[in-house]
């Protein structure tokens, strides 16, 4: 015969059971709903205006898609345009490949815009290493494109039409550490006109040129126009359910008022645009990643944005109107940047660039954050590791004021007993219950609300670096340890969420308890709210709360224990 379990083990028994069936569902719904979705075979060329690559240009709502000559800073009257050529292609493909270490980019040679742009040291996921990440691409369900040209009186880029450039090959491979130009060329009168693409290899930073050559014997007269066209859909693969802060997607510039400016699609879709600035930039943004085109310094730009009739933006910008004399040649230039949010090589292009990596309003604590995070990776080489070490330095900073706190934590458990005894005897009186309590902390020297600073001071350090770890990209599929390969993703078995619940709970054991009844069942739900909350953060996250509050709990018990013992009768 089985003999019957007492109540109190059949009780532990139940919660157990349960705990572990809510488990097994949470990691069933991550499985089915929170994990990335497999990435989609591409096409493997950029779609294209037109089918035809010789006879009339296909029509692109060019009265939209080209800026005309009023957003020119210092426009001159209109002469008759140079007719753009339209050149016979034959059966050549209107696209340029050029692939480097660290970007795969596709030139249409007409217009000579960039529509597709893959990075392949940013695999789409740890499950396909192979399949880089597509910042810019024209299909596939997608618009976003960057395209560029020359507008004004004599712009070949100002008419109906887009030039169609020569270019001696379609395919173009560029070494780690060379420097590659890719050179297009078009003829329209007495005037040639070179679009030379400059690439770096290992560098997402694109040098852009116009070579204007006049043959003539009027002048030239035209503006480099560089401007980023994108429809508002999320990015491939980050339309993922989160309960965090999303990432911002939009535009950006900055401005000689704000060194950072948000210019987001529902600004664009109440009206249009303009800006005038010194140099400057002009970028879209999405998470981890952007692209952007930078003007020269010294040069007076118009900025602009705007919604298309198609649902469509295009934002970008307009240089000064410059001349070729009769007989001489010239040169615009610009510069395109499509990649990784990287604040180091962001700040080495312009001013203000590294500002994309926006940690929000705690940015001036989350920056040197990150300073000190990345300092120690380079000590040990691992993220994680260097969170663990971070967590352990801010503990040192704060260790004065958290061990003040946790005196007075140890003072309101030794009167605990004479509040106890005051809420019996003044249960029906709430105002005299209140005199006698503010009476005993004065003559105890009890501060009632000195135990709370040790949940609050790590607050705003918790908010900076829950930012750091969102938009760095540095930290984007770094591997920690044994199930932890992607420190910027939730942990896969949630493993380190429930650990930092049981922490928190080890902690709030050593904590007085509270004189308020409400309180006190809100403290008590504290390490369960927080830990459902967390089953969602980014595993680094979680690995830094766990680490505080695992030294939280060393601290706590080593202080209050000290004071306690400080405050003990002495035997003779």
């Amino acid at each position: 015969m089985i003999p019957m379990l007492s109540p109190e083990v059949q009780r532990i028994a139940l919660l157990v059971a349960l705990g572990l069936t809510g488990y097994l569902m949470i990691l069933a719904w991550n499985e089915d709903y929170m994990q990335p979705q497999p990435a989609a075979e591409r096409a493997t060329a950029p779609e294209l205006d037109g089918a035809t690559l010789s006879g009339p240009a296909p029509a692109v709502d060019s009265a939209s898609d080209i800026p005309d000559a009023s957003f020119i800073g210092t426009p001159e009257p209109a002469a008759d345009q140079a007719t753009a050529p339209v050149l016979d292609a034959g059966a050549a493909d209107r696209l340029i490949r050029v692939a480097t270490p660290s970007q795969e980019v596709w030139i249409d040679r007409r217009g000579g815009d960039i529509r597709r742009v893959h990075l392949p040291r940013y695999p789409v996921n740890l499950d396909r290493p192979d399949l880089p990440f597509e910042l810019l691409d024209v299909g596939n369900g997608r618009l976003y494109m960057a395209q560029s040209g020359l507008i004004g009186p004599d712009g070949l880029d100002s008419g109906s039409e887009r030039p169609l450039y020569r270019s001696a090959r379609a395919n173009y491979e560029v070494g780690d550490g060379e420097t590659l130009a890719v050179e297009l060329e078009a003829v329209a009168g007495d005037v040639v006109v070179q679009k030379i693409f400059v690439f770096h290899g290992g560098d997402y930073l694109v040098d852009m040129i116009y070579r204007v050559e006049n043959r003539g014997a009027e002048p030239f007269r035209a503006s480099l126009f560089g401007q980023i066209k994108r429809d508002a859909k999320e990015p491939p693969g980050q339309e993922s359910f989160s309960l965090g802060p999303q990432p911002y997607l939009g535009a950006a510039l900055t401005t000689p008022d704000s060194r950072y400016e948000k210019i987001e699609f529902d600004d664009l879709d109440e009206g249009d645009f303009r800006g005038q600035v010194e140099g400057g930039w002009i970028a879209f943004l999405q998470h981890y990643f952007l692209s952007a085109w930078i003007a020269n310094e010294g040069e007076s730009n118009s900025y602009y944005g705007r919604k298309r009739a198609d649902g469509t933006y295009i934002v970008g910008y307009t240089g000064p109107l410059a001349t070729v004399a009769p007989g001489g040649q010239g040169e615009w230039r610009s510069r395109f940047y499509a990649g990784p949010k990287d604040q180091k090589r962001l700040e080495q292009i312009a001013d203000n660039l590294n500002l994309t990596v926006d940690y929000g309003f705690l940015w001036w604590l989350a920056v040197p954050l990150f300073a000190l995070l990345d300092w120690l990776h380079g000590l040990v080489g691992n993220w994680g590791v260097a969170i663990i070490l971070l967590t352990v330095l801010v503990k040192l900073v704060l260790y004065p004021l958290s061990s003040a706190s946790y005196k007075s934590m140890a003072n309101m458990r030794r009167v605990a007993p004479q509040m106890k005894r005051l809420q019996e005897r003044y249960a029906d009186d709430r105002q005299k219950l209140s005199q006698e309590m503010m009476g005993l902390y004065k003559k105890e020297g009890v501060n009632p609300l000195g135990g709370c600073l040790p949940m609050l001071l790590p607050m705003p350090i918790f908010i900076a670096l829950y930012w750091v770890l969102f938009e760095s990209v540095e930290l984007r599929q770094a591997p920690f340890t044994l199930w932890i390969d992607d420190l910027a993703a939730m942990d896969p078995f949630f493993i380190l969420p429930l650990l930092m619940g049981a922490t928190m709970y080890v902690q709030q054991l050593l904590s007085p308890t509270m004189g308020d009844p409400m309180q006190a069942r809100i403290m008590k739900m504290m390490p369960i709210m927080f830990t459902v909350l967390f089953l969602f953060f980014p595993a680094g996250l979680v690995l830094y709360w766990l680490v505080n509050s695992v030294l939280s709990v060393a601290q706590q018990w080593y202080v209050m224990r000290k004071a306690e013992m400080a405050a003990a009768p002495v035997k003779n």
